[in-house]
């Protein structure tokens, strides 16, 4: 089966399903876009390496990371190899320098690993043809309703209930200044709210880029 290279394009949260985010894979050379709903503190967790964030202790995935330094092993490609029922499957094909093996993972913790290791990461051409959707840009207004996109290979905090209350479709941090907004993300870093971090991130680039 053709490997399709993706590179990390975003994260979208989603302003009517309380928890939920979308990690937007895109399909390097090309227009297609793989959005795959996750949880929040997967979002974290990739968001905290994008932004070069410098949490005050390690996290889960820094752990891994210096765990698997020590012992020689590497990450050499992460791989979205299976889409059954809407569910994704992934897994890190991995080296320690004398064999390659590979270790089943949700997409989330794959990808959280992947921009920590330097390793590419792949999605085989069915899948991608089957929920992949093309755009022209990098405006992911639809998918602020995340309601069919495929899922984790696992439960996560983004699956809704029929209790949650929708979001506000305004940020909450609308109303601050841009120096308010750096303030309380240096606040939310140093507190180790790296969710709330992440969402202060995205009111700031919404405004650079809007």
């Amino acid at each position: 089966m053709k490997k399709i290279k993706l590179d990390i394009v975003g994260l979208s949260y989603s302003q009517t399903q309380s928890g939920a985010y979308a990690l937007v894979l895109g399909e390097l050379g090309g227009n297609r876009r793989l959005p795959i709903i996750i949880g929040g503190f997967e979002a974290q967790a990739i968001a905290v390496e994008i932004e070069k964030m410098q949490p005050s202790r390690p996290l889960t995935h820094d752990l891994f990371k210096t765990f698997a330094d020590n012992f020689q092993i590497n990450i050499q490609e992460v791989l979205i190899y299976n889409l059954i029922d809407g569910i994704f499957f992934a897994k890190l094909v991995c080296s320690n320098g004398d064999k390659t093996f590979d270790i089943d993972s949700r997409t989330s913790d794959a990808v959280a690993l992947a921009v920590r290791f330097g390793a590419p990461i792949y999605v085989y051409d069915f899948i991608m043809d089957a929920a992949g959707i093309v755009i022209e840009s990098n405006d992911f207004a639809f998918l602020e309703n995340l309601e069919g996109l495929p899922k984790e290979n696992t439960m996560t905090s983004a699956t809704p209930t029929p209790t949650e209350k929708e979001h506000s479709p305004t940020s909450p941090y609308f109303n601050m200044s841009d120096d308010q907004l750096e303030a309380n993300l240096k606040k939310a870093i140093e507190a180790e709210q790296y969710e709330t971090a992440a969402k202060i991130r995205d009111e700031i680039d919404r405004r650079k880029n809007g």
